[in-house]
């Protein structure tokens, strides 16, 4: 693999664990009230492990979103097609800050009916926030400057690490009945 193929990987890996994690954590507490996930229980032990893998994942995206604007910006003229078509789906619904919002709202049990919220996030998350990260990996995908990419990911030894620790705690914090298992994507 060259570098651009493993920091795709990452990449990749990152949102299909997302998908995982969320998927599994509105299964989890979909028909569950959010005041009846009481301090230190197993549920709201896995509940905060998504909710931890979640935060860092999205805000990792918002930001590479906001370093691919910079990058693209600088590179492109105003009059590029290709600049202007990427200002456009990062212009579009779907920003990774919206997904948190959305997880935020889950989280407080804003949504009247029980789990509503969370299937409100995981809503988003499943269309409008995997459809925007698709049309942004279609545009990006033929870029071949491995600077651009290690400039726009961000992906490093470490964060691999982290990303890798914060889901095997969602796993290790599963309860019983309960999967990691992504949507999928018509990959």
């Amino acid at each position: 693999m060259n570098e651009i193929q493993l920091i795709r990987h990452q990449l990749a890996e990152e949102r299909k664990h997302a998908s995982a994690v969320a998927n599994a954590c509105a299964t989890a507490l979909a028909a569950i009230a959010a005041d009846a996930v009481t301090s230190g229980s197993p549920l709201a032990e896995f509940r905060q492990a998504c909710v931890d893998y979640l935060v860092c994942v999205l805000a990792w995206f918002e930001e590479r979103d906001q370093r691919l604007a910079d990058v693209l910006r600088a590179r492109l003229k105003p009059e590029d097609l290709v600049r202007h078509t990427l200002e456009e789906v990062l212009s579009c619904r779907g920003r990774s800050r919206e997904a948190l919002e959305k997880l935020e709202a889950a989280v407080a049990g804003s949504g009247g009916d029980r789990g509503n919220g969370w299937q409100d996030f995981l809503q988003y998350f499943n269309s409008v926030w995997s459809a925007r990260r698709d049309a942004l990996d279609a545009l990006v995908a033929a870029d071949s400057r491995p600077a651009d990419w290690r400039a726009v990911a961000g992906i490093d030894a470490d964060s691999i690490l982290e990303e890798r620790q914060r889901y095997a705690l969602v796993r290790a914090r599963m309860p019983p009945g309960i999967t990691l298992a992504a949507v999928a994507r018509g990959d």
